[in-house]
């Protein structure tokens, strides 16, 4: 851990990263981006459905495989799949307050909306702790792990990659930081298309608990 007491960006991925993957946010997001799909194109949801995966696969966001074949309105799409309940989300103390001694620009890099990140991060009380949101709309609409993507981010907080590190569920989505120079950390899961890669040397760090991780680097660079 001492060779991370340099490290003065840290990037955070928001679904299933800055909260559990257990408390199951992100399944209703994915229930309505199938109702969505099926209104939208007006076919049964196990259809939707398929096409949903098929888009995830493929363009690495149901949402950009939505723009690029069905020339869909993509702020319309964000606000529809984001209305979702989080009341049973809560405020997380002890990661508030390891985030609170971590020195440096705190960004989070998601490949959803803005809106949807104040949402989370206010809920479980680490809104006000972050520099800063790059969202899917920064991006242009191009979601990671497209290296495009995150050279945008690194162009807008003027980011010095070989002092960056990026945090995320979806291993794939480390191996640009990687190449980029920075170091990455993968949340530990047991979703397969999240999992796959996590055995790469494009993986620095593993952990199933990011308050813990996090404590770890504070007491170690003291």
């Amino acid at each position: 851990m001492k060779e991370l007491k340099n490290i003065k960006y840290w990037l955070f991925d928001l679904d299933n990263t800055l909260y559990s993957g257990n408390t199951k946010v992100f399944d209703q997001v994915d229930k309505k981006m199938t109702q969505y799909i099926s209104e939208k194109l007006k076919i049964s949801e196990p259809e939707a459905k398929k096409i949903q995966k098929n888009y995830f696969q493929e363009y690495n966001t149901t949402l950009n495989g939505m723009i690029k074949n069905h020339k869909i309105d993509a702020h319309e799409f964000l606000e529809f799949v984001h209305d979702v309940d989080l009341n049973f989300l809560k405020k997380n103390n002890s990661l508030g307050e390891e985030l609170s001694k971590i020195k440096g620009k705190k960004i989070i890099f998601t490949n959803g909306s803005r809106a949807h990140a104040d949402n989370v991060t206010d809920r479980i009380g680490i809104k006000n702790l972050f520099d800063g949101v790059f969202d899917i709309v920064d991006a242009d609409f191009i979601p990671k792990p497209s290296k495009e993507s995150y050279e945008k981010i690194i162009k807008k907080y003027k980011i010095e990659p070989q002092y960056c590190i990026f945090i995320e569920d979806i291993a794939r989505n480390l191996k640009p930081a990687y190449e980029l120079g920075m170091k990455t950390v993968w949340i530990i899961n047991d979703e397969p298309w999240a999992a796959k890669y996590s055995g790469s040397n494009f993986v620095n760090y593993k952990t199933n608990d990011l308050t813990k991780f996090l404590k770890e680097i504070n007491n170690e660079i003291k």
